[in-house]
């Protein structure tokens, strides 16, 4: 099973968390779930957006706005010289949807550990004709040496211009996808070349996680209260 899903959507509400958040009644969710991945698509294609390293796109629905945070490894480019792409991508977004438009940029510190930022820059150097090899090793050894307990890359498609298409892959480490309360990081990205088009799958393990902080709700604090009353 743990080969067959995305590792993301199968620890959801363990470990990891939704990318779309919001509630709708259920005649609007085709529209708004179609609305959101319009949005990720605008921003992945604007020209404000090129060479920004975008890893993922988080969308929050409130009743009067949208806010998307925007997790990026460089948010210098996504920002502009004195905020200016940030704010003709949010212009852009308002006029597409027609609400208000609420954007946050979040830094990735370490790049070299997030399995998309990764697949995207393996696409990049094969997109410029560089060995898949070498590119694939490299990926590996530069997140192992940043303190990440596992990664496995799977390229698949004409590699190096060959006749027939294969998968190739590299693995270093643990990458326990069975494991529910492992923290593994999936990205996938393609890369189009003259000579087809290459898939790129990345997993990255980051560790186990064996509990969540998790808001206490009002009868968890009521009880504790009348306990705390009890003992005394």
């Amino acid at each position: 099973m743990g080969q067959k899903v995305n590792p993301i959507g199968l620890r959801l509400g363990i470990n990891q968390s939704w990318r779309s958040k919001w509630y709708v009644d259920p005649r609007e969710y085709a529209a708004t779930l179609h609305e959101d991945l319009a949005l990720r698509k605008t921003i992945d294609s604007a020209s404000e957006t090129r060479g920004a390293d975008i890893a993922q796109v988080e969308i929050i629905r409130h009743p009067q706005r949208i806010a998307l945070i925007i997790h990026t490894g460089r948010p210098g480019v996504v920002i502009g010289a004195k905020g200016q792409n940030i704010e003709s991508l949010g212009a852009k977004l308002q006029r597409q949807v027609g609400k208000k438009i609420q954007i946050k940029i979040k830094e990735i510190q370490r790049p070299e550990t997030n399995a998309q930022l990764i697949a995207m820059n393996i696409a990049r150097q094969l997109r410029g004709r560089a060995s898949f090899r070498r590119a694939m090793k490299m990926a590996i050894n530069n997140a192992m040496r940043a303190g990440v307990q596992g990664v496995k890359i799977r390229v698949a498609g004409r590699l190096n211009g060959a006749e027939m298409s294969r998968v190739q892959q590299y693995k270093e480490g643990r990458i326990p996808l069975h494991t529910f309360r492992a923290d593994i990081d999936y990205g996938f990205t393609l890369a189009v070349t003259t000579v087809g088009s290459l898939g790129i799958k990345v997993w990255v393990f980051h560790g186990e996680v064996f509990g969540r902080d998790k808001k206490d709700d009002a009868g968890l604090l009521l009880k504790r209260q009348r306990s705390r009353e009890e003992a005394a």
